[in-house]
């Protein structure tokens, strides 16, 4: 696992053309919406949203992202945050990154562990 600066997922952001929000509605089902996503300033903005989105990260803030692999090798990328609604979108302070692809470690791990090759991001306060 290596620890990378927000720069570093600025740069990540620039090989995923498309993500997923990942919010949850009052009952707690998943309710996932593509959108374009920029990283301006440590935040990430989030435009084109729609009404359920909002919704869901009105009553629940806590979010997660998801940028899909470009191939089958490729990581996907992994971001949990807290949501603030704006009048063209959100804006999502993230709280955790994590580059993942289901293939075996190329280190060792502990056990119990995710044994999958996972790069953690982690962020300067």
């Amino acid at each position: 696992m290596s620890d990378v600066q927000l720069s570093t997922l600025a740069e990540a952001l620039q090989r995923y053309p498309m993500g997923y929000v990942l919010t949850s509605n009052g009952d707690r089902a998943p309710h996932a919406s593509p959108v374009s996503i920029e990283l301006e300033a440590g935040v990430l903005v989030v435009s084109g949203i729609g009404r359920h989105t909002r919704e869901n990260a009105v009553r629940q803030p806590a979010v997660g992202l998801v940028w899909p692999p470009q191939s089958a090798e490729d990581y996907s990328l992994f971001v949990d945050g807290t949501a603030e609604v704006t009048e063209g979108g959100m804006r999502i302070t993230p709280t955790r990154a994590v580059l993942h692809r289901p293939v075996p470690s190329p280190v060792p791990k502990d056990a119990g562990t995710c044994q999958s090759d996972c790069i953690e991001l982690a962020f300067a306060p």
